[in-house]
C-alpha cells in the first residue's frame, strides 16, 4: 500500500492511496478506530491495522480525489530521526567541492577518508518537529547564503527491538518514502570544525522534507535496486542508485540497536546519494528554485525553495 496522510478542513487523516493514483480511500473518515487516529497509530496496530486497512483499499467506504487533498508528510512527527551517510561517491564529491562554500583559496588536499566510514553506518539525529511533506514551500534560514538539497530515501520501524540482529532489524522495516535533508551548507561547515553538529547546518523550520507517501515494505522486494533522480525546475540534475550503499537498512538498523531500544514509528535515512545535492555539482539553490526528488516505487517528492533575501 501507499499510505498517506492529508488534510480535510484543517484535521489530518490517514489512507491510501487506490489502484490510479488518482483518488484515495480515508480510512480515518471511514471508522472510527484507535488505529486510524494518525499514522503512528496505524504503525503501532501491527498487522491488524494493516487487515483493515487492506480491507479499506479493497473496498473503499470514504474515497476522495487526490486532487481534492492537501497532502501532508506521511508521519507529520516522527518518534525519532536518524541520517546515516552511505553513499561514498555523495563524501568524496562533496568534500572535493568544500572550498566553494567556505572560501578557501590554494587549500591543501584532503586528508585521507576515514576507515570509520565503512565499517560502521554512523549517524545523527535530525530534529523530527521541523517535517513537512511534499508541496510544502521550504524557507531557507536567514543565517544561510548557500542551501542546498538532499536526496535520500529511508524507513520507518514497525516495533520495537534492541540489540537486534541483521535479520530481525530487516524484520522490522514498516515501509519506505523519500527524504530531503536540506542544509545551509556554508553554516555547516562553519560548525562542524568544532567536533559536533551540524547543529543549525541542518536544523531549521522546514528543514526535514518526506513524502509524498509511505509505501509499505511488500511493495519494495529489494529496497538496493531503486533508482534515485533529481530535478531542478524539471531539468534532470543527476540519477543514482541505492545500490551504491555501503551499509543496509538492516545494518543502520541493527548498529543503532547496540544497547538502545529503538520504537515503532522511528525513521532511518540512507544519506545523499551519489550526484544528490547542488553542493557536489557546484550549485546552490534559489529563490523558486522546484526541487522534485524521484525514487522508483517511491513517487516524488516535490517542494519549491524559498529565500527571503532573492524574492
Amino acid at each position: 500500500m501507499k499510505l498517506i496522510t492529508f488534510a480535510v478542513d484543517g484535521t489530518a487523516h490517514v489512507g491510501a492511496l487506490l489502484p490510479g493514483e488518482t483518488s484515495l480511500s480515508d480510512f480515518t473518515a471511514a471508522s472510527g478506530a484507535a488505529h486510524f487516529a494518525d499514522m503512528l497509530a496505524l504503525i503501532d496496530g501491527g498487522e491488524p491495522a494493516l487487515d483493515a486497512a487492506r480491507a479499506l483499499v479493497a473496498r473503499p467506504a470514504v474515497e476522495r480525489s487526490l486532487d481534492g487533498v492537501r497532502l501532508l508528510a506521511p508521519v507529520p512527527v516522527p518518534r525519532q530521526m536518524y541520517d546515516c551517510l552511505t553513499f561514498e561517491k555523495h563524501l568524496m564529491q562533496a568534500r572535493a567541492n568544500r572550498h566553494l562554500v567556505v572560501g578557501e583559496v590554494g587549500a591543501a588536499p584532503l586528508s585521507p577518508l576515514s576507515p570509520v566510514f565503512k565499517e560502521r553506518p554512523v549517524y545523527y539525529k535530525p530534529n523530527r518537529f521541523s517535517v513537512v511533506g511534499t508541496g510544502t514551500e521550504v524557507i531557507c534560514p536567514r543565517y544561510s547564503e548557500w542551501f542546498d538539497y538532499e536526496l535520500e530515501f529511508g524507513v520507518f520501524l514497525s516495533r520495537s527491538g534492541k540489540d537486534l540482529s541483521v535479520d530481525e532489524a530487516a524484520d522490522r522495516i514498516f515501509g519506505y518514502c523519500i527524504f530531503n535533508d536540506f542544509s545551509a551548507r556554508d553554516q555547516q561547515y562553519r560548525e562542524m570544525p568544532a567536533m559536533l553538529g551540524p547543529s543549525k547546518g541542518k536544523d531549521f523550520d522546514t528543514g526535514n522534507a518526506m513524502g509524498p507517501w509511505l509505501v509499505t515494505k511488500d511493495e519494495i522486494p529489494d529496497d538496493q535496486t531503486l533508482t534515485m533522480t533529481t530535478r531542478i525546475n524539471g531539468e534532470v540534475r543527476s540519477v543514482g542508485t541505492s545500490a551504491d550503499m555501503l551499509h543496509s537498512f538492516a545494518e543502520i538498523i541493527a548498529y543503532a540497536s547496540v544497547d538502545e531500544t529503538l520504537h515503532a514509528g522511528e525513521f532511518f535515512a540512507s544519506g545523499t546519494v551519489g550526484g544528490g545535492c547542488g553542493l557536489e555539482h557546484g550549485e546552490r539553490l534559489r529563490h523558486g528554485d522546484l526541487v522534485d526528488l524521484e525514487v522508483s516505487g517511491l513517487g516524488r517528492l516535490v517542494n519549491r525553495v524559498v529565500i527571503a533575501a532573492e524574492a
